[in-house]
């Protein structure tokens, strides 16, 4: 079995980003050498997430417009009792989800038409990271 864990890491300028990391995972697993397995990409924050969808800026909105209407930012949170003012962003991490699991087939990423893998800024400029971690033979 084989084994390769890269990290990446982001700083972006807004608030809230949606970074299309595709390449970059499709980039990892050539390097692995992987031909059959998978690959885990994670962000390794509580304010980040990951997930897999339609590279078009309608969806994007759309996305980023449900999680603002499901947590949106504002004052009233607990966890703003703390001296942090980033609750909503904690709360968008668990609705997207910190990782995914993307199956390698033939030593290539095996997404179906039009999926794309994205890294998911809730609480952006500072510097965070991601794991990809690709397993298999």
């Amino acid at each position: 079995m084989k084994s390769l864990t890269e990290y990446f890491w982001f700083n972006t300028p807004e608030h809230r980003a949606y970074v299309n990391i595709t390449d970059d995972v499709s980039k990892v697993v050539t390097k692995s050498g992987v031909q059959e397995g998978f690959v885990l990409v994670s962000a390794m924050h509580i304010t980040a997430g990951v997930f897999v969808n339609d590279d078009e800026p309608g969806i994007l909105e759309d996305i980023d417009n449900w999680l603002e209407e499901l947590a949106p930012m504002g004052p009233d949170y607990q966890h703003h009792n703390t001296g942090e003012t980033n609750a909503d962003s904690h709360l968008k991490n668990i609705l997207v989800g910190h990782q995914v699991i993307v199956p390698i087939t033939n030593g290539q990423l095996d997404l179906g038409p039009w999926q794309q893998v994205f890294y998911a800024e809730f609480d952006g400029r500072r510097r965070k990271r991601l794991m990809m971690k690709v397993i298999g033979e």
